[in-house]
Parts: C-alpha cells; sequence; structure tokens
C-alpha cells in the first residue's frame, strides 16, 4: 500500500492542497474548524511528513553553529575534527554550520560571541561552556528569539536550554573511582586535578569519584581538588610540590584538561613508585600515554557521536519533531591499553 500524500489529505478533508500546506506549515489565514478537519484526515490516513522533502522544496537551510573553547584543548580539537566529517555529511541536508571559539574563562566574551550569533539569525547553536549568570541570560535571549540551543560535553541544567548531549559526568567519576580502587589495591592517597571547577562536567565527575571512593575504598584517602586555570606551568609546579610532600601518593586523578603537562611531571619516576593515573576523553595525547603506560585508563566518549547526535537534535528541534532520547544517548566508554580502538 502506497504512502498517502498532502492530495489524499485533500481529498480526506474537502479541502484544497494550499488549505492542507497552510494547515501542516502552521501558517495563519486558515479557520479552526477547516485545521480540525485536515488533522482529522491527517490521523485517518497515517499520513508522516517528509520533513526532508518539505525543507528542500521550499529551500529551507538550517544555520547552526558550535561553541567550543578556545586554547590548545586537544578534546576540543577532536570535537572540531569530528564536526568537519559530519558536515561534509549534511551538506546533502542543507545545514550550514560554523565553529565559534571562545576564551572559557571570560563568561563575558562568551556572551558577546553569543550575542553576536544571536543577530546573524542562527536556527541552532550546540555550547560547551561553563554555566554562570551571564551565559544563562544569553540563552535566554537566544531562546527568545527563536534559537533552538543544546549543550554538549558539560551540560547547562539551569539555563533554558532544551537539550543536552553527552554522558552522565557523574557516572564517569564513578567509573574512574572504580577503577581507581582496584587498580591502587591498598591505602594511599589521591590527588584530583582539572583545568577548572567552573566547568560542571569537572564537578560532578568528581561528585561521582568521592562517592565510590568513601564507599568501597575507606582506605583511600582523596585529596581536595586542584585547579590548573588553563597554565602549564601550573599544573607542572602543582604535581611536583605534591609528589615531593605526599610520600604517600598512589594515584591521580584527572578530570579534566592539562594532561600532557601532567604526564611530564609524573615521567622519569622510579618504576617502583608507580603511580595509577586515570584521565578523560580520548585525544592523541592521551592515546600515546596509554600506549606508554603513563595513564592507566581513560574515561571517553564518542566525539563522532556527540556531533552527529547535536545536529540531528538541532535539526528536530527546528521541525519541532520528537527528540529519540535512546538514540542520543551516548555510552560511557572505558579505554584501557589492551583495548585502544
Amino acid at each position: 500500500m502506497s504512502r498517502p500524500t498532502v492530495h489524499d489529505i485533500a481529498k480526506e478533508a474537502g479541502v484544497s492542497l494550499a488549505t492542507v500546506d497552510r494547515v501542516l506549515n502552521a501558517r495563519p489565514g486558515v479557520r479552526g474548524k477547516t485545521i480540525e478537519k485536515v488533522q482529522a484526515a491527517v490521523a485517518r490516513l497515517g499520513y508522516v511528513r517528509d520533513t526532508y522533502a518539505a525543507n528542500l522544496a521550499r529551500q529551507r537551510q538550517y544555520r547552526f553553529a558550535f561553541v567550543l573553547p578556545d586554547g590548545p584543548s586537544q578534546f576540543a580539537q577532536s570535537l572540531k575534527a569530528a564536526l568537519q566529517e559530519a558536515y561534509a555529511s549534511q551538506i546533502a541536508d542543507r545545514t550550514l554550520v560554523g565553529i565559534i571559539r571562545v576564551p572559557i574563562g571570560d563568561p563575558h566574551a562568551i556572551v558577546r560571541a553569543l550575542q553576536t550569533k544571536s543577530a546573524e539569525g542562527l536556527d541552532g547553536i550546540a555550547l560547551m561552556v561553563p554555566e554562570t549568570p551571564q551565559v544563562r541570560d544569553a540563552i535566554s535571549r537566544l531562546k527568545d528569539a527563536g534559537v533552538a540551543v543544546v549543550t554538549l560535553v558539560s551540560d547547562l541544567p539551569d539555563s533554558r536550554r532544551d537539550f543536552f548531549v553527552g554522558i552522565n559526568s557523574v557516572a564517569a567519576g564513578r567509573t574512574a573511582g572504580s577503577l581507581m580502587g582496584r587498580f591502587v589495591c591498598g591505602k594511599g592517597e589521591i590527588l584530583v586535578v582539572t583545568n577548572s571547577l567552573r566547568s560542571r562536567e569537572s564537578v560532578e565527575r568528581r561528585l561521582g569519584f568521592d562517592e565510590v571512593m568513601a564507599r568501597d575504598f575507606p582506605a583511600i584517602t582523596v585529596l581536595p581538588s586542584v585547579e590548573a586555570h588553563d597554565d602549564p606551568a601550573r599544573m607542572a609546579r602543582i604535581v611536583t610540590e605534591v609528589l615531593a610532600r605526599r610520600p604517600g601518593l598512589v594515584g591521580v586523578y584527572s578530570t579534566g584538561s592539562g594532561n600532557t603537562t601532567l604526564i611530564e611531571a609524573l615521567r622519569g619516576r622510579p618504576r617502583s613508585d608507580r603511580i595509577v593515573v586515570i584521565a578523560h576523553e580520548l585525544t592523541p595525547a592521551r592515546r600515546q600515554a596509554l600506549i606508554d603506560g603513563e595513564i592507566d585508563a581513560v574515561i571517553a566518549q564518542n566525539v563522532g557521536h556527540l556531533i552527529r547526535s547535536s545536529i540531528r537534535v538541532l535539526r528536530n528541534l527546528c521541525d519541532d519533531r520528537p527528540i529519540y532520547a535512546a538514540q542520543e544517548r551516548l555510552r560511557i566508554e572505558v579505554v584501557l591499553r589492551e583495548n585502544l580502538p
């Protein structure tokens, strides 16, 4: 049996094709009773609209922007590469994608970038930025302007964002805690390093990590988090000082970026003083560190899935179509040297 068409709807409802088109596209100028007749015909016929064909017919072009951290972050570079790959496959779907790099430590610069893009007539925007009052206000202005907003990797749940794409950071932290406790197998201290605790994912990873360590490995002491603030020299100094002052250190948990400097600071220690290192996100540097035995495990998420999911969600939001949560749910991946992809 062939799929019903707009011609079938017009015949079933007893109206013109133009009226069907206005109802399906929510255009004004149609009486309420006529709308009800068309909608009833759609329901009876089981009509499913081909959004792609409709967009193509009216030359619809989606305009999206991805706001990513500026600086030397290899993870941000991986996201950019995945975005370029995904964009090449989305051209046929009439999607234009731009990248905005912003200094994560400057909320005012982030807001200025969002205001500029809002004025350019964007359909949707994907954000990987810290949550601050200024950023929340900027998201509200984007929503008021009719822009779809998704967050990726680090959520902004107290904002008006439409959807979050990424793994559960608390669960990722719990996974790191479980691995750390098993790898250490005894007593000692764990250093937790991060770029900034203004990043929600770093805070949530720490919460999950602490939950498991306190419950399952009470003999291990987890030290307070220390922040590097995008300063490699500061990260090197922190790690060097802790190593000198804490002879009982048995592990390092990195909840954010800055792992290259961390690894360099740990390098050269006697094998008998081996420290367990667990990090997040599989970048080229962390891959090599796994191969070299300088990192024991990486808690990762598929960056290609992150980007493709963000684009799908933004398109569905623009078209007022349902979002299939199961399709957009990302898995937490545990990467070891033995299972490197």
